[in-house]
């Protein structure tokens, strides 16, 4: 059996848990402010190491571009650019990837597309990640970076930026944050609340970030014909204010024959880049193929 070091890496935050082959009972070792600099990651990772004892494996989940056990382009932990993860680590066999495409493993094998073959998974968050389960298996494209939904625009008047895409500057967290302060409220989950009680104004305002995002999610929808999409990260819990305007707008740029198009939560919630990593981990350098 392989024990595996699973790290769920943020820009802010790092998570740590040992997985000895049950997902349901792995053991969490930390939950902390993630490294500052290459050093400091090299270093914690090691002390994790030793303090999980006997395992043979790393599973990493980062948030950015992964081509392979290189990391790309990592925007909030620059330090991790250029990095080849297996070489930082070579007395374990490391696997790491994408955060959205590391939720979408732990779906995919234990959770809301467990009976899915093709499915869609957006974490909304501060951002919007995204990834694509396609014939069993999760794409990655040319160079890791397949799926950066955040991307995709639905306004052939934006200017563009070079962080981030037109729908994660639309309707992302950030984005329902600035909604919310339009109309004095705190942010976007107080947006939320205040549209969940019928205060018109909050559902009006709502309704705009849900068409652009549906509007520019029926492109996906009516690319890879998924069998479901799924919402995960901190915005899933709204998912019951969201849906009706993001059905709306999706189904409305999509022919019939995909109108019926399910929106599903995740199953796992922030724990899926934990869940992600230790199978990643388990799995190895194959672990994009689900069956």
């Amino acid at each position: 059996m392989t024990c595996v070091l699973a790290i769920d890496l943020g820009g802010t935050n790092l998570r740590a848990a040992l997985h000895n082959g049950d997902i349901a009972a792995l053991q969490m070792l930390t939950h902390e402010a993630a490294p500052s600099s290459l050093d400091d990651f090299r270093n914690r990772v090691g002390a994790l190491a030793d303090e999980a004892g006997d395992i043979t494996a790393i599973g990493l989940a980062v948030p950015g571009l992964v081509e392979g056990s290189s990391c790309r382009w990592i925007p909030n932990l620059p330090y991790l650019d250029g990095q080849n993860l297996q070489e930082l680590f070579p007395e374990f066999t490391v696997a790491v990837g994408n955060d959205a495409q590391i939720a979408m493993l732990a779906e995919a094998v234990e959770g809301a597309a467990r009976s899915l073959t093709d499915a869609l998974l957006l974490a909304i968050g501060t951002g919007i990640g995204s990834a694509v389960l396609a014939g069993d298996r999760i794409v990655a494209g040319a160079q890791g970076g397949a799926c950066s939904f955040g991307w995709a625009c639905a306004d052939t008047n934006d200017a563009g930026e070079d962080r981030s895409g037109w729908l994660e500057r639309s309707a992302s967290g950030r984005a329902l944050d600035i909604v919310a302060a339009r109309l004095g409220l705190a942010n976007g989950s107080a947006l939320i609340s205040a549209a969940r009680s019928g205060e018109g104004a909050a559902i009006a305002a709502l309704e705009v970030p849900m068409r652009s995002l549906g509007t520019a999610l029926a492109g996906a929808v009516a690319l890879l014909n998924p069998q479901a999409i799924l919402i995960s990260g901190g915005i899933a819990d709204a998912l019951d204010m969201m849906k009706p305007p993001l059905l709306a707008a999706l189904r409305r740029q999509l022919p019939p024959h995909l109108r019926d198009i399910n929106i599903r939560p995740g199953a796992f919630g922030s724990r899926a880049g934990l869940v992600g990593a230790a199978l990643a981990g388990a799995a190895g350098a194959g672990w994009r193929q689900i069956r």
